[in-house]
């Protein structure tokens, strides 16, 4: 007869500890991972104290391999089951992953935000576009401070195109916190809305670009509190300020700039030396291709310095709002500048001087050029042209003559109208917009395929004559009917219309009559403003 043995206290051992603080273990084997019921462990120090838990990578590996009896097969098979499991993970996460990455990279930065609250694919998708963002465009609220951009610049590490639109004032701390996240920042563009106010100074703004090594391109807008300006770099090559106002000094020592561009307001008391900072352009930026001033205190002595200044490699020039351009202004740019492809001497609002012989001379003088902007360098001082607006995407401003220059009530001006011919086989583009005192135009340009005409409001139909067989744009809002009519009928008509139209004609003064050359006009498509 068998005994069952008596189970005393001293041979059970230590109590077993209460329910209240008994907790669950791992139902695996910590050591060849099969489950520890009715489990004896072969591998050896099986007396040894319970290995610690694997972290959770480890468990879903030995969770997979249960489903196999033996443990050297189970390895085996295990590890070509987890290849394979991840080479369809992979393949999965490159078809869905790459079509929601190109969703959320055309999300706006809000819409990327409240993307990433969706879910954790979505998240992680959401990451994985800020970080391989290389230009990102944000616009700051008026309610939000400027520092409130740097929570985002710190998610773009790959950043290096940014432009921001600020709604509200900006100063120093929105400098600080770009040159905090973005440590490889090429191009910074900072616009503002008209209620925003600009506090950055030009200590701050030289010290941010000193910094910034990498910074090529720096656009800023409503530069009126700067002071000064003092640019120091060997990696800029565009700058673009607008709205400078008082510069008490201009150092711009960057030795591979190309293109400059200089907006200064128009205010009657900006006191700022143009001819000395123009003066030292040649010595601190001789790479200069593109340049562009616009100031109501462009004179003649500016643009002697401007010459004098030997920037050969300038092809694009841009000289608007001066009050004292004349033709001795444009023969000094010519002489110098023989290789200019643009030139743009817009906006002058002098009431006594006209640059219209100085523009035929550049035109027969600089032979590579491909651009002119002549927008009301020839108006008709008898009448009153203060209103004069112009669309913004042909190039023209809108200005108010009258704010800048005074008549007296009795005074009554003479109509002076003058007559442009020119004659140039590379040009392509001609903008003659506000010229009121224009009444004679002659073209001879084959390559000419863009004429901006609006407002030309004295220009006489019988005394326009448009050799321009590539001639497919152009503007003449604000002009005569019977105007339009003669452009229609010299571009659209065929060869014998237009003959029969101006087989005779007198020149603008009415000194002779001369014999319209024959020439062959193809049809064409034309878009009237």
């Amino acid at each position: 007869m068998l005994r069952h043995p008596t189970t005393s206290p001293a041979a059970v051992g230590p109590p077993l500890p209460t329910k209240a603080s008994k907790k669950r273990g791992n139902y695996n084997c910590g050591r060849c991972g099969l489950p520890k019921r009715g489990h004896t462990c072969p591998l050896p120090g099986s007396d040894a104290p319970a290995a610690p838990l694997p972290p959770p990578r480890s468990e879903r590996r030995l969770r997979r391999a249960l489903s196999f009896e033996d443990e050297d097969a189970a390895s085996e098979v295990g590890d070509a089951v987890e290849e394979v499991w991840d080479e369809e993970v992979v393949e999965e996460e490159g078809v869905l992953g790459k079509c929601l990455a190109e969703v959320l990279r055309r999300l706006p930065p809000a819409g990327l935000m409240a993307a990433a609250m969706v879910c954790r694919g979505w998240r992680d998708g959401v990451r994985r576009v800020w970080r391989a963002a290389e230009e990102v465009r944000l616009r700051v609220p008026r309610c939000s401070p400027a520092g409130s951009i740097g929570s985002v610049l710190t998610k773009c590490s790959s950043l290096v195109r940014l432009s921001v639109k600020m709604e509200s004032d900006v100063d120093v701390t929105l400098l600080a916190c770009i040159s905090f996240s973005c440590q490889n920042l090429e191009s910074l563009e900072i616009s503002i809305s008209n209620a925003s106010v600009n506090r950055i100074t030009g200590d701050e703004l030289g010290r941010f670009v000193s910094d910034k090594r990498c910074l090529s391109s720096i656009k800023m807008e409503g530069c009126t509190n700067l002071g000064f300006l003092n640019f120091s770099s060997s990696s800029l090559s565009t700058i673009w300020l607008s709205d400078l106002n008082c510069l008490s000094k201009m150092i711009i020592n960057c030795p591979n700039l190309s293109e400059l561009s200089l907006d200064f307001s128009r205010q009657e008391t900006d006191s700022t030396d143009l001819v000395t900072a123009v003066d030292s352009l040649g010595r601190t930026c001789p790479r200069l291709r593109k340049l562009h001033i616009a100031s109501v205190y462009l004179s003649h002595e500016v643009v002697l310095a401007l010459a004098s200044a030997d920037l050969r490699g300038l092809r694009m020039l841009s000289l608007v709002l001066g009050s004292e351009i004349t033709d001795a202004s444009v023969a000094a740019i010519v002489s110098s500048y023989e290789r200019l492809e643009l030139l743009d001497l817009s906006g002058i609002l002098s009431d006594t001087t006209s640059v219209s012989g100085g523009i035929q001379f550049a035109a027969a003088q600089l032979p590579l050029l491909q651009l002119i902007d002549c927008g009301m360098t020839i108006r008709d001082t008898s009448t009153d042209t203060a209103d004069i607006e112009h669309d913004e995407n042909n190039g023209i401003c809108s200005n108010s003559v009258g704010d800048y220059h005074q008549r007296t009530p009795n005074t009554k001006l003479q109509p002076m109208y003058q007559k442009l011919i020119i004659k140039h086989g590379r040009l392509k583009k001609l903008s003659l917009w506000g010229c009121s005192g224009l009444d004679a135009l002659y073209l001879n340009c084959p390559e000419l395929n863009d004429l901006n005409l609006t407002s030309c409001t004295n220009l006489h139909p019988e005394r326009l004559l448009l050799q321009c067989p590539s001639l497919e744009h152009v503007h003449a809002s604000g002009c005569q009917d019977t105007l339009v009519g003669a452009i229609q009928s010299q571009i659209l008509n065929d060869h014998t219309g237009v003959e029969n139209l101006f087989q005779c004609k007198r020149l603008a003064d009415g000194s002779k009559r001369i014999q319209v050359p024959r020439y062959i006009v193809p049809q064409v498509r034309l878009k009237y403003h």
